[in-house]
């Protein structure tokens, strides 16, 4: 079973390759001919370099052998001639031998490799030739490579046992190459024979198998075209063969086409109908979570073409846990063969109209089984409704019912602790003129009697968020900022938070000045929560301009710390009603407030927090409010703040 997949996905593989090539022809004809001429090209070539390799390792072995052999001659020769005291037929030796259709040149020098003889060329020993003088003894041959890759053999001289000489001996490579080249051309003209003879061959035999498969797909394309076009059919069997079993299949089948479809027609268009019309988004998928048809309100529900839904799954195309939560309930459906309704699905993403919400979306979706036979389900249909409107109208509603709880518990705090805060308020106004206070006491009682009296603003405040307790003044930054921090000393020395001021002492604006303390108070209680031992709080203020309107003068005043940071998702819904991250410590109004004052100061406000990265140790994690204030003396209009 697993050689038959591996042989399939070989013969795969190679049908896809040859598909994608531009010059591959289409016809099984020119293939069979292109595929056999490929193969027998790729064999003469794979035999003609086998051949070579061959041949050459061959010619050098000869060409060795022949080499050490004319040395061997030329030094017997030599030495017969000084013998017999004839140096001039040492010369003639010389001569004789280059000759030799292998010899590129034949020379004699003495022992010390001073040239004596030479056929030809340069009448000196080369370098490399020199260095080898010392291995030139007895009376076997020594070869090497000499410039130029050309094999040469060099042989001593002796006559008794005394060196006289050396014979050397230098190869020919044009005497082998010859032979070489005169072997490939042989081997071309037997392969251009073979291929040739082939390619006929194999012309007569596609054409005998191509006639009867175009005859095929004539029909194919006739019936593909229009299945009322029948004038074609049946197509004629011209062969006895397994096309020929193949076209009468294809008539029968063609028949029986005609036959189902005066059935199927009216089924079709009544389901085309009622899924192009229905009001609800309608899709259908297979036992492999596969879409085989859907509508166009679904294609628009998901946000992707209807053409791309056919053959994906809801992985593809829904984010998660939505696709999850309907491929189990599609399984549960083809298993129990029961149907399931009023499931319901969330998600965050760019679809339907929850586009314009942040993506934010809610269906109500509903599956039953699809049968094609009373025992089996081959299909399940899924109806989906877009609740995505309705969620966000409850979700509305809870949060208006939570501001109207919210303000009926403010108004019943303010009225009980109103009067407690007027009692404190006057004894601490007795406490602050006994007159054995010290100053340094004094300070304090006056300190407290102030924040008190914010308490009763801030009390007024929660009463109405949108109303002014107060008229504007000119108030100056310094107190304002120095007021919040001494509120919160003990909680940074107790955390050993180092805080860094930058701000001018006369530095003024014209604001309500109890609820810019309020924003403040509530920023430097954010970052003293998101902070750990031995961090930093920065508090700065200076003038500055409106950086979306630099013609706007006020204000700009950030607090930062090093905290732990905000993750982007949270950092975009900080802003929000009862959106909070400090679990039961928490009530997710803090910030909520300070954006309301600032909209009424028609102020900005800009936000940067990052986490910590353990892909990136040096960076440092934190977060910085950067808030600008107009210092406008009609302040009291409030045109609403904006935060990036």
């Amino acid at each position: 079973m697993r050689l038959r997949q591996n042989r399939y996905r070989a013969r795969t593989f190679l049908e896809d390759f040859f598909l994608r090539l531009r010059w591959w022809p289409r016809s099984i004809r020119w293939q069979m001919l292109a595929g056999l001429l490929l193969l027998e090209s790729l064999s003469i070539g794979l035999f003609a370099l086998l051949l070579v390799r061959q041949q050459m390792k061959e010619t050098a072995e000869r060409a060795h052998r022949r080499l050490e052999y004319e040395a061997s001659s030329l030094a017997m020769e030599s030495a017969e001639a000084l013998i017999e005291n004839r140096p001039s037929w040492v010369g003639l030796s010389v001569t004789m031998m280059s000759e030799a259709p292998t010899v590129a040149q034949a020379k004699v020098t003495d022992p010390a490799g001073t040239v004596l003889y030479v056929s030809k060329g340069a009448d000196v020993l080369s370098p490399r030739e020199r260095s080898q003088l010392a291995r030139v003894s007895g009376s076997a041959s020594h070869c090497i490579t000499a410039e130029g890759g050309q094999l040469e053999c060099a042989q001593g001289i002796y006559t008794g046992k005394v060196l006289r000489g050396i014979a050397w001996v230098r190869f020919d490579g044009g005497w082998s190459h010859e032979n070489l080249m005169s072997l490939l051309r042989d081997t071309a003209i037997f392969g251009i024979i073979w291929i040739g003879a082939s390619a006929v061959l194999v012309v007569l035999m596609g054409r005998s198998i191509a006639q009867p498969l175009a005859a095929l797909h004539r029909g194919a394309g006739e019936l593909t075209a229009s299945l009322e076009n029948s004038g074609s059919f049946p197509l004629p069997v011209t062969v006895h063969n397994e096309i020929g079993d193949l076209i009468e299949t294809f008539n029968s089948m063609v028949a029986s086409l005609a036959e189902q479809r005066a059935g199927l027609s009216d089924t079709l268009s009544l389901l085309d109908s009622m899924l192009a019309n229905a009001p609800i988004g309608l899709a259908f998928l297979d036992k492999s979570f596969r879409f085989v048809r859907v509508n166009q309100v679904f294609a628009g529900l998901t946000g992707v073409p209807l053409s791309r839904h056919l053959g994906r799954t809801p992985a593809e195309l829904l984010p998660q846990p939505a696709a999850g939560e309907i491929e189990d309930v599609v399984r549960r459906v083809f298993a129990t063969e029961q149907p399931v309704r009023n499931l319901e699905l969330t998600g965050e993403h760019a679809i339907s109209a929850a586009s314009r919400h942040g993506g934010a979306w809610t269906w109500l979706a509903s599956a039953y089984p699809v049968r094609t036979t009373p025992q089996q389900v081959r299909w399940v249909g899924v109806i989906v409704l877009d609740a995505s409107e309705r969620k966000r109208s409850e979700e509305a509603l809870r949060k208006s019912e939570k501001l109207a709880v919210t303000g009926r518990l403010a108004a019943s705090i303010a009225h009980e602790i109103n009067n407690p805060l007027e009692a404190i308020t006057n004894l601490l106004f007795l406490l602050r003129n006994y007159s054995d206070l010290s100053e340094t006491a004094r300070n304090y009682a006056t300190m407290a009697e102030y924040e008190v009296r914010r308490i009763a603003e801030i009390t007024q405040q929660t009463l109405r968020f949108y109303r002014q307790s107060t008229l504007p003044a000119r108030a100056t930054m310094a107190d304002l900022l120095d007021s919040v921090l001494s509120l919160y000393q003990s909680r940074l020395n107790a955390l050993n938070l180092r805080v860094e001021r930058d701000y001018v002492p006369d530095m003024d604006i014209f604001c309500f000045a109890g609820e810019i303390r309020q924003v403040f108070a509530n920023l430097v209680g954010n970052s003293i929560d998101a902070t750990s031992d031995g961090a930093r709080l920065l508090v700065r203020a200076r003038r500055s301009h409106n950086w979306k309107n630099p013609a706007e003068k006020g204000v700009r005043f950030a607090v930062a710390d090093t905290g732990a940071g905000m993750e982007p998702e949270v950092r975009e819904r900080i802003f929000e009603a009862f959106f909070t991250t400090k679990d039961e410590t928490g009530t997710g109004l803090g910030l909520w407030v300070s954006h309301e004052i600032l909209m009424k100061h028609r102020g900005l406000v800009h936000v940067r927090s990052r986490t910590a990265d353990p892909r990136l140790p040096g960076r440092s994690p934190g977060t910085v409010f950067q808030i600008f204030l107009p210092d406008d003396p009609t302040l009291g209009n409030g045109i609403g703040a904006k935060h990036a």
